[in-house]
């Protein structure tokens, strides 16, 4: 493209030397003089050809539908940008799944130091003149039920990382499940009973579910409770404890309004140092 400009500007430069006059037409955008008008006005439009929809740089809000388990219409409800519309990045995914499996293994294996081992400390036999190896405890590593040598103890296996990463893996796990439409809105969980029967026929009634986390705002209600808790496929969440471990083992997030709202609050809430 510039090859194809310079091109141009050199036969303008051609022209003009073989001929001065032909510039100064009204014509050129080169060497016209400044009270020769380039463009009558009358050809120029004054309307707005694209104008953006949102300021640039900041991340668009949506709206979601909002429905119940009976997929009844309960309105609609915006989503901010900010928390379900940001980019997806693997490596902080990665990251904070790796945080959050180190942080809740529980590092309570433990062997025993030579010390620590029961026995007697008494030698076992004479130094020389056996024709054995030379010992001085049968608590050793070399004797059955002896001491084990530089293994494990209790300990933390728990791993650093910043909490403006950990929130930014939890808002790219929303976005994600929000850019697969595998992000449903409710108005509420509540169920008629606790009955199993009834949770299993509202699974079903969802398309290409395999996997339902159900997040409500507070406490989770003492019915659904009772009627999830012996399916291995749907699991019941309070919003302070969502998580992108538990958003990436389930296919389908189920969210109600109240749990939209806290969790919007809280990726708002300033980090403290």
């Amino acid at each position: 493209m510039f090859m194809l400009v310079g091109v141009f500007l050199q036969g303008l430069l051609l022209l003009h030397s073989k001929n001065p006059g032909f510039f100064f037409n009204g014509y050129s955008t080169l060497l016209a003089p400044p009270s020769e008008v380039l463009i009558p006005p009358e050809l120029l439009s004054s309307r707005t050809v694209w104008t953006p929809d949102r300021e640039l740089g900041q991340y668009e809000d949506l709206v979601a539908r909002v429905t119940n388990f009976h997929n009844e219409d309960k309105g609609f409800m915006v989503l901010d940008g900010d928390v379900f519309d940001v980019p997806i990045r693997k490596d902080i995914v990665h990251r904070v799944v790796r945080w959050q499996l180190a942080k809740r293994q529980q590092g309570t294996h433990s062997t025993k130091t030579i010390s620590e081992v029961s026995g007697t400390g008494r030698k076992p036999y004479k130094q020389k003149g056996t024709g054995r190896a030379r010992h001085g405890t049968l608590r050793g590593p070399q004797f059955r039920g002896g001491a084990t040598m530089h293994g494990p103890k209790p300990r933390s296996h728990a791993i650093k990382l910043q909490k403006k990463v950990r929130r930014l893996g939890l808002k790219i796990a929303l976005s994600a499940r929000t850019a697969e439409g595998k992000l449903l809105v409710f108005e509420d969980l509540e169920v008629p009973s606790h009955k199993t029967k009834n949770i299993v026929q509202y699974i079903r009634q969802m398309d290409d579910t395999k996997k339902v986390l159900l997040v409500d705002g507070g406490d989770i209600d003492k019915k659904l409770k009772l009627a999830t808790q012996n399916l291995h496929y749907v699991n019941v969440l309070p919003s302070i404890g969502l998580n992108v471990y538990s958003i990436l083992q389930h296919d389908t997030l189920v969210m109600t309004r109240a749990a939209i709202n806290r969790i919007v609050e809280r990726m708002h809430t300033p980090i403290n140092r």
